[in-house]
Formats: C-alpha cells, sequence, structure tokens
C-alpha cells in the first residue's frame, strides 16, 4: 500500500511511493487500462515532473491506438480498440484525450474572481464568463487542449467575421478590433491556467498573422465649433423635448454632455459617480470655482479637477433628482439618445471615419485642452492616462506647444566680405 498519494492532472494522474521504497511511482487510468511506471525519482518535485511528461506520452500512444492501430515493439501492428469509432475508410479522426478546453475554462472561472478580488473591476471580471460562455466554448468546447494549436487560434479568429449576422441587413457583423482582442486575451487566460496546471505544456503563439505596424490613428473628437453645435442641439431638445415626458431625460442629458466636456471622466467613471465623490471648491492657483472629483474607473482610484463650466451643470442634476450622498449623479451612460442627437446633427463620423460615442467628449476635453496650451502632463494626471498616450492619440493638437523659434534654426551666413577674401586667397 503507497504511504504517500499526490493526484496530477485533475485527478487522472497519480503520484505515489510505497513502504519500504525510496523511489516514486506514477499511475494513470486511460483506454480501459491501468498503467503503472517507476520515476525513478527520490524528489517529490522531479517525480512529479517525470510523471506528467510519463502521462502525455501514454495519452498520445493512447488516441493513437483507439484511431488506427499503434506499433508494438516486436514489429506488429496493434489494431483500433472495436467500438471507438475507429475510421475504416482511411480517413483519419482526432479523439479527445486528456484535458479539453472546457475543462480549463472552468477551472480558470472558479479561480479568476477569487484570485482577482478587489483588484480588478466587477464588470471586467464578469465580462470573461461572458467571453468564455458566448464565444470560446461554442467553438473550442471538448477540444483537446493539446489540439490548441496556433492554426486552431487563427481558424477561431476567421470564424468571429462571420459568426453572427446583423438582424436588420442579413450580412455577417463583424466584431470590433477591441472586441476579438478582449477575446484573444481572455483565451490566452483560459491556456494559461491549464499550462499552470501542467495540462499543456506551452502556450500555443496566439499573435495575429499578416499583422503589419499599424498606423496611428488620432481619437474621435468634437471640435469647437462641432462641441458647440452639439450642446446647443442638446440645449434646445432640454427646452422642448419630442415628447412632454421626455423632459427630465433631455435635461439631464444636456448637463451630462456640458459636464464630460469640462471634466474630461470616462463613461465607465461617470456611471459610477456619486454625489459624496465630487466637491465645489474654490481653487486657490486660478481663483475660480471648480469641482474636486475624486475618481473610480479602470485605473482604480484617482482624481479630477473640472473647468468652471462643470458647476453648473452639476447643480442642476442635483438639485433635479434631489440627490442624497450615496446616489449616482448620471448613472449608465446615454448611448441611444447620444447616437440619436449625432444623427440628426450628422456628426456621428469624424472626417477620417471614426465613429463617435460618450467617449468622445473625454477626447474632446483633451484636445480643447491641448489647444490652448495647457502643460501635457498636468492634461495626463488630471485625465488618469500616461503623457505617452497623450502624444500618441492627440498628437495632431500638440502645435500649440511645438516652439517654432527653437525647430527653425538656421546656421548664421557669413558676410560677403569675409566669402569674396576666401575665396580671392584660393585662387592664389
Amino acid at each position: 500500500m503507497p504511504t504517500e498519494s499526490h493526484l496530477l492532472m485533475d485527478g487522472a494522474l497519480h503520484v505515489y511511493r510505497r513502504e519500504n521504497s525510496r523511489y516514486w511511482q506514477c499511475s494513470t487510468y486511460l483506454g480501459s487500462r491501468n498503467y503503472r511506471q517507476t520515476t525513478k525519482e527520490v524528489s517529490l518535485a522531479a517525480a512529479k515532473d517525470f510523471a506528467r511528461d510519463w502521462y502525455m506520452e501514454r495519452c498520445v500512444e493512447d488516441r493513437q491506438r483507439r484511431r488506427g492501430g499503434v506499433a508494438l515493439l516486436d514489429g506488429t501492428v496493434q489494431p483500433p480498440i472495436a467500438g471507438t469509432g475507429a475510421p475504416t475508410d482511411g480517413r483519419r479522426r482526432r479523439t479527445p484525450t486528456g484535458p479539453s478546453f472546457k475543462d480549463a475554462a472552468d477551472a480558470f472561472t472558479s479561480e479568476f474572481e477569487v484570485i482577482t478580488l478587489g483588484e480588478r473591476n466587477a464588470e471586467y471580471v464578469a465580462s470573461k464568463s461572458d467571453h468564455i460562455r458566448v464565444h470560446l466554448l461554442p467553438f473550442f468546447g471538448d477540444t483537446a487542449l493539446e489540439d490548441i494549436t496556433a492554426g486552431k487560434v487563427q481558424e477561431y479568429r476567421a470564424h468571429r467575421q462571420t459568426s453572427r449576422v446583423d438582424p436588420k441587413t442579413g450580412k455577417p457583423k463583424k466584431p470590433a478590433r477591441a472586441t476579438l482582442h478582449g477575446e484573444i486575451v481572455t483565451l490566452r487566460q483560459v491556456l494559461k491556467t491549464a499550462n499552470r496546471k501542467g495540462w499543456i505544456a506551452a502556450i500555443p503563439d496566439m499573435s495575429a498573422p499578416y499583422k503589419t505596424s499599424g498606423k496611428v490613428e488620432h481619437r474621435a473628437w468634437f471640435s469647437p465649433e462641432e462641441y458647440k453645435m452639439l450642446y446647443e442641439a442638446t440645449r434646445e431638445r432640454a427646452k422642448n423635448p419630442p415628447k412632454p415626458r421626455w423632459r427630465e431625460v433631455c435635461e439631464t442629458f444636456h448637463d451630462y454632455v456640458l459636464f464630460m466636456g469640462n471634466t474630461g471622466l470616462r463613461p465607465d467613471e461617470s456611471a459610477r459617480l456619486e454625489l459624496r465623490d465630487v466637491k465645489i471648491v474654490n481653487d486657490e492657483s486660478t481663483g475660480e470655482r471648480i469641482l474636486e472629483i475624486e475618481v473610480r474607473g479602470k485605473r482604480g482610484v484617482g482624481f479630477c479637477k473640472s473647468m468652471p463650466g462643470a458647476i453648473l451643470p452639476f447643480e442642476r442634476v442635483r438639485k433635479r433628482k434631489q440627490l442624497k450622498p450615496t446616489d449616482r449623479i448620471f448613472g449608465k451612460s446615454p448611448r441611444e439618445l447620444m447616437n440619436t442627437v449625432l444623427d440628426e446633427l450628422n456628426l456621428k463620423f469624424d472626417r477620417d471615419g471614426h465613429i463617435r460615442t460618450c467617449y468622445s467628449l473625454r477626447h474632446t476635453y483633451i484636445c480643447l485642452r491641448l489647444l490652448e496650451g495647457a502643460d501635457i502632463y498636468q492634461v495626463a494626471k488630471n485625465c488618469r492616462t500616461s503623457v505617452e498616450m497623450i502624444e500618441k492619440f492627440y498628437g495632431r493638437h500638440l502645435k500649440n506647444n511645438i516652439d517654432a523659434s527653437a525647430v527653425n534654426v538656421r546656421k548664421a551666413k557669413p558676410p560677403k566680405e569675409a566669402v569674396r577674401k576666401k575665396t580671392a586667397k584660393r585662387t592664389t
């Protein structure tokens, strides 16, 4: 009887040591038969490494034996096991062996929420389960982990381009680049879980093939003229809503546009914003009344100082909704109403064809600050981002930060008289 035993590979592999033996043994049950092997290792860690490799070899042999026979030591070929559905017409059929993608996905889902408790946003954690349930499991399903290769990942990318159909047009609805990137990140995290558990030896290459160095594209924003068109349109809608019962919604939306354009908050940050997170203060450096905001979002807790133009819309919303300290100021982002107004104003797309959303109000805030000559470091700090991101995505608006006198430098030309004397000296 073994004196000490350990389970590996989700219970499929046993590592144990018998009485009066200093070597570890390993065993598994595959294809209706038991396999046993001595590791000839005294160290438990080394024995586990040996056992994992040995187990994967047994899985490969078992799969070959099931689908078409395997060569034996005496030179004969053992026929396929009866009842396994091995093809008789020469075609090869893979029979999944070992842990499947579903096993790894279940392990990842159970671990991820516990490990990241308090470290990641709850919506981000929930999105991982959605990626697995809606997209990854239907495609990979019971596929053996060892069968998920770089080619299989690329098949998934191609599948996602046609997996959904737009009910209005009947044409395939391609996912956004960020959406597909998020799904691939989740897939990589699932495979990392499988790698940590010893179910796969390595993670396949998941980089996108044929990808060239992408050009830097600037974020969609509203120019000063376009931003004025937008808030004047929302003001008119607030005064004369399409239906009387929509008046409060339209008034809040108008205040939302002004508030976002004067604070630079992300839509998810504004959605979490509570009354107790905002204070009206007199700024010492400018002498103006502004808002000091405690922001909670993708980067954790940060701080923001608004423009003076954010005061009035904030006070109107607070009075209109009779907010308590723990009440949210705006709540869910008004995506549908934003799209409706942008369509009416023909502002849905910028000149480069980029779509404008509620996020464009943040981009507008950053661009307007840069156009006014604000310090790029202070803008990045106030928006809870990096100077690198500002320079990369808002570079076209940095013209006011470029010192022409430092760029347009020319060497001083020597006087004509000195040139003539130098030329005459050379000729003599």
